[in-house]
């Protein structure tokens, strides 16, 4: 997995230029995309808050922020771009493509 000679990281997004917006958070998940393949996320419940409720509500603000940029990007509207991830997010719901696995405890993974 990670850490064996040759290996390259995965690529992390600079956030560098907000080092003010993001004074005093607390980074609870990172997510990547496999081409061709399932999103990879690591989520620690412990930096968002002790109620899973919390985990909706920050999800529910990452689409609208998903919707802000796929807007920006692509050149269609937020309503739009909003509306065609529900669908997305509906669709996995109805027929999940990836089953969540729970990764071992910190250095237990080879």
């Amino acid at each position: 997995m990670f850490g064996k000679k040759g290996d390259s990281a995965p690529e992390a997004l600079d956030v560098a230029a907000y080092s003010d917006l993001l004074s005093g958070a607390r980074e609870f998940m990172r997510a990547w995309a496999v081409p061709g393949g399932p999103a990879i996320c690591f989520i620690d419940p412990a930096k968002l808050a002790p109620d899973p409720f919390a985990f909706g509500i920050a999800l529910v603000d990452c689409l609208k922020h998903g919707a802000k940029a796929y807007a920006h990007a692509v050149g269609i509207s937020e309503d739009h771009a909003l509306a065609r991830i529900w669908e997305g997010f509906e669709a996995e719901r109805a027929s999940p493509t990836d089953t969540p696995t729970e990764l071992p405890p910190k250095g237990e993974m080879n």
